[in-house]
């Protein structure tokens, strides 16, 4: 760039002015070492006193809602800005109703591109609607700021490194959608009432029973009086059902994804979720795998409190591809947690003859049990052994098809 050589040429051109006594040259090179001078200083002042807000209408929406985003940029200072950019990196699976983005340096991300005049003491606030139509944890930020003097001889950068989320919930659709009757969920799974202890209310101890427990045992009471003592848990007829979904897309052996496998799997678990929730049930999630950048299992125990739809719905939102143990190890681990009375519902793109297994074991046992297939074909497994529903391919792509008219 010329601004790089600017003092160079001025002072050859001052330089040659005085060995060839040209004063016009003379009068040329002194202009020139102004300019830049003025250049130079205008560019070292241009990005100070400046302040940048991003700021999003909300947090957390759900799929295929519509979220606003608002930049505004202030100067500060009595010097005007002839020019400043500003470029704003966020997720490229948001789709942008208004503005202009352009690819940046990695695949899934993109940057909004704002080129500003600013006056001295100016600001300007610019918003962008968008829509979210695809679930996830997204990162708007950094922010590149770029501005110069009036020639375009000197630029200075500056990062904002200020990072905002948003959490988009999975898309809830109909049971009937994805083929499992709503009247009567997962087959035998609420039928009649029962009447269970919850694990949750403690109403009292008692002496300890053999075969109670080791749950059951009240440490602090049993060390007071000097011998065991166990719980006694309130009676509720309220059912706990897990929800066990199964990230693997792909048969054992293999690894990697199929996206649209992985996707019908999620929403068909929150779907599930907000239906049992609706029906009294107290709903819990689990999923083979942990959560990002934490050591520790994707897991929510059930609950029936009123903020608990959402908790799950986030979890989902943070689920990736990443399988860290086998979904029939997880089952026979978490159930374990789980009153006798609960439901348990698996959800799988790929379910092992491991899963089958321990599923059938679960049934035979007294247990409710239910398998949802998501793609593929039917399972040829009895029905008399498991209850099995099947969410076809078609509904996949149906579901995919209404996504992409959505954000055309």
């Amino acid at each position: 760039m010329l601004g790089s050589y600017w003092l160079f040429i001025a002072a050859l051109l001052f330089i040659i002015s005085l060995v060839l006594h040209q004063v016009p040259l003379l009068l040329v090179s002194l202009l020139f070492i102004l300019v830049g001078g003025v250049a130079r200083l205008w560019e070292r002042y241009c990005l100070t006193r400046i302040e940048y807000r991003r700021q999003l209408s909300a947090n957390r929406v759900f799929f295929g809602e519509e979220v606003q985003l608002e930049v505004e940029v202030a100067n500060r200072k009595p010097l005007p800005l002839p020019w400043i950019q500003v470029d704003d990196e966020m997720p490229s699976e948001v789709t942008v109703l208004k503005g202009r983005t352009v690819p940046a340096h990695e695949p899934t991300r993109v940057l909004l591109s704002n080129l500003l005049s600013l006056g001295w003491y100016h600001k300007v606030k610019r918003r962008y609607p968008m829509r979210c139509l695809q679930r996830g944890c997204f990162t708007f930020g950094p922010t590149r700021i770029r501005s110069g003097d009036l020639f375009g001889f000197f630029s200075r950068q500056m990062e904002i490194k200020q990072v905002d989320y948003l959490t988009v919930y999975p898309k809830i659709v109909p049971l009937e959608k994805l083929g499992i009757p709503s009247k009567q969920p997962l087959g035998d799974i609420r039928t009649r009432r029962h009447i269970f202890e919850d694990p949750i209310l403690v109403s009292g101890v008692r002496d300890y029973h053999f075969g109670d427990s080791l749950k059951r045992i009240h440490w602090k009471t049993s060390a007071r009086l000097g011998r065991l003592q166990s719980k006694v848990f309130e009676p509720t007829t309220t059912t706990d059902m897990g929800i066990f979904l199964d990230v693997r897309t792909m048969k054992p052996a293999f690894w990697g994804s199929v996206p649209y496998l992985l996707e019908l799997g999620i929403m068909a678990a929150a779907s599930i979720s907000n239906h049992a929730m609706a029906a009294g049930y107290r709903v819990g999630l689990y999923v083979n795998q942990h959560k990002r950048f934490l050591d520790e299992p994707i897991r929510v125990p059930p609950s029936q409190h009123t903020d608990q739809l959402l908790h799950i719905l986030e979890a989902l939102a943070q689920t990736h591809p990443s399988e860290t143990i086998p979904i029939a190890r997880l089952v026979q681990r978490e159930s374990r947690s789980l009153p006798w009375g609960s439901t348990i519902v698996v959800i799988s793109a790929m379910p092992t003859d491991t899963l089958f297994s321990t599923l059938v074991k679960m049934k035979r046992a007294g247990r409710s049990v239910a398998l949802i297939v998501v793609g593929g074909s039917e399972p040829s497994i009895s029905k008399d052994d498991l209850t099995v529903y099947h969410i076809r391919d078609d509904v996949a792509w149906r579901e995919l098809e209404m996504i992409s008219m959505a954000g055309a």
